[in-house]
């Protein structure tokens, strides 16, 4: 059993934190957090290239219309079943998207954020909920991703929802949100380690089998769909072009910028990545409290990529920081750590940096939140590796020495058709 917040923490923060935050805010609180959050949406609208990236898919779709291959634009670098998902907006007027897809986009985010409180139990309008949203609004990767109106919006639904799913032992639902969610953007791939540290492996089919699918039949109904394979697969390897290079965050594009060689940036990228992973399941194996396990771990999975993938940019981080953010209500979380917070320091609008300003040195900065949370949930994964002696592995599963059981890996039911319950019985020694 998790100890009650009202006597304080190992973390040191105040007795009582996590009940305070999981109050009900006042309706004015919670009205400014809004107007908050919705002025930065308007400042975007401002701009007159709101949305750029989500009409990168929407001229893709018209150009399957018109009987062209939507990976003849380099820019397009979504799988097939992207284009298809972006047909209702082609009969919409440019001018409407232009206002609608950074509110919309907004409008995601805020929901992904009240997904990832429910995991903790915390409603919608706590007092967390009044500041996690009042702080979107100050906050760069925020900013970023509703000016672009980047898809990425997909996966920071899908990542709460597919943890909700799997708390309630949901794990073949749990993939088809992820198998749905990489169909459109293949940024929850890291996921898919998460049903084999678990050993779900019906459920790792869905997740697997979904996108595959989709692909498959997008590809076929459009022309010319090799493309993907000679044109976009090479650009995204390359680290895109000119423009879009430097606003990559990655260890392989950051650390040559500096000077590193590039071989050598590679190595150090790989290695960070391969630590991640070996920490990730280091956490999911210590156990503790489920919500928080599943939180860190899954969120160590997501990390190790952007540490190591090209490209990997700030508005990534929304995936999996509203259920970090959410976890600070828990006793010992990565959450309550002051570096988790410094580490997103640089990433406030209005807080200026030397040196670091502007397009072309921005990534500096990202880079700095990418390793400091990274850096600060594998601190945490380490120190709670004593867990695991209270535990003994049976047949691939870990049962805890007091419980005899581990709630997440014990199948006592199961949503994968075809499976039928089961009871697991464990030996202790």
């Amino acid at each position: 059993m998790n100890a009650p917040d009202g006597a304080g923490n190992a973390a040191g923060a105040p007795a009582g934190v996590g009940r305070w935050l999981r109050g009900r805010a006042p309706w004015p609180a919670l009205l400014a957090a809004l107007a908050v959050c919705g002025l930065d949406v308007a400042r975007v609208m401002a701009n007159p290239r709101a949305g750029m990236d989500n009409a990168v898919v929407v001229r893709a779709a018209r150009a399957l219309l018109d009987g062209g291959s939507p990976y003849a634009d380099k820019r397009f670098l979504y799988l097939p079943g992207a284009v298809f998902a972006a047909l209702p907006q082609t009969v919409v007027d440019d001018r409407v998207l232009f206002h609608a897809v950074p509110v919309v986009t907004a409008l995601l985010v805020l929901v992904g954020v009240a997904l990832s409180l429910r995991i903790f139990g915390i409603r919608a309008d706590s007092r967390l909920a009044a500041a996690v949203t009042a702080g979107l609004g100050v906050f760069l990767p925020f900013h970023g991703l509703v000016h672009l109106g980047n898809w990425t919006v997909v996966s920071a639904v899908a990542f709460p929802v597919a943890l909700l799913l799997i708390l309630r032992e949901r794990w073949c639902a749990a993939a088809c949100v992820i198998g749905v969610a990489v169909a459109l953007k293949p940024m929850l791939v890291p996921l898919y380690v998460l049903f084999v540290l678990a050993r779900r492996w019906r459920a790792l089919a869905w997740a697997v089998g979904i996108p595959v699918v989709v692909s498959v039949l997008a590809a076929l109904a459009m022309p010319r769909p090799g493309l993907f394979f000679t044109r976009t697969l090479p650009f995204l390897l390359h680290g895109q072009d000119d423009y879009a290079r430097p606003f990559d965050a990655s260890w392989t594009t950051v650390l040559p910028r500096l000077g590193v060689p590039h071989l050598a940036a590679l190595a150090l990228a790989a290695a960070a990545a391969v630590g991640v992973l070996a920490l990730a399941r280091l956490r999911w194996r210590a156990g503790g409290p489920e919500r928080m396990r599943l939180v860190e771990c899954a969120s160590l999975l997501m990390l190790a990529a952007f540490l190591v993938s090209r490209p990997s940019f700030l508005h990534y981080m929304l995936v999996v920081l509203p259920a970090l953010v959410a976890s600070v209500v828990e006793r010992g979380s990565a959450a309550r750590s002051v570096w988790f917070w410094l580490a997103l320091l640089p990433q406030l609008i209005g807080v200026r940096w030397p040196y670091l300003e502007g397009a072309q040195r921005h990534a500096f900065k990202d880079i700095v939140m990418i390793t400091g949370v990274a850096a600060v949930l594998a601190a945490q994964a380490w120190r709670t590796r004593s867990r695991a002696a209270g535990e003994v592995t049976v047949s691939g599963r870990v049962y805890s020495l007091r419980s005899g059981r581990d709630p997440v890996n014990h199948p006592d039911r199961s949503d994968c058709p075809g499976r039928a319950d089961r009871s697991d019985r464990s030996e202790t020694r």
